[in-house]
């Protein structure tokens, strides 16, 4: 299983990004994606999830109503969408995938390779 983010890049304050991650060689039971956020000298945080079958998500409270995590099946891909950006989301996000969503990183065997985030003030 292999997961590829994407989509970082630099962005003011108050604007949108869309961040991407596609999975190769997804199997079934892996039906949990997150995605997770670390900022420099912080521990991971959790962002947010979806399950392949039925699009169930979950958000952390503090990013409820800016962040929306959706799904593209046929495209093995899922996605974050972020508006209204503040300077301390500036992080390295990542996706990650498993058995069940959770919001605890240690429960995710699989992650992509990091994709960063500046929001500039």
């Amino acid at each position: 299983v292999q997961l590829q983010a994407s989509g970082g890049g630099l962005v003011q304050a108050g604007g949108s990004l869309r961040l991407s991650c596609i999975v190769s060689g997804r199997t079934f039971e892996l039906n949990a994606m997150a995605w997770f956020r670390q900022s420099r000298g912080k521990e991971r945080e959790f962002v947010g999830t979806i399950t392949w079958h039925g699009g169930s998500t979950a958000y952390a409270d503090s990013m409820k109503g800016r962040f929306t995590i959706s799904r593209d099946n046929a495209k093995n891909t899922v996605y974050l969408e972020m508006n209204s950006l503040k300077p301390e989301d500036t992080a390295v996000y990542y996706c990650a995938t498993s058995r069940f969503p959770d919001r605890r990183p240690e429960q995710y065997n699989y992650w992509g390779q990091g994709t960063q985030v500046t929001v500039s003030s």
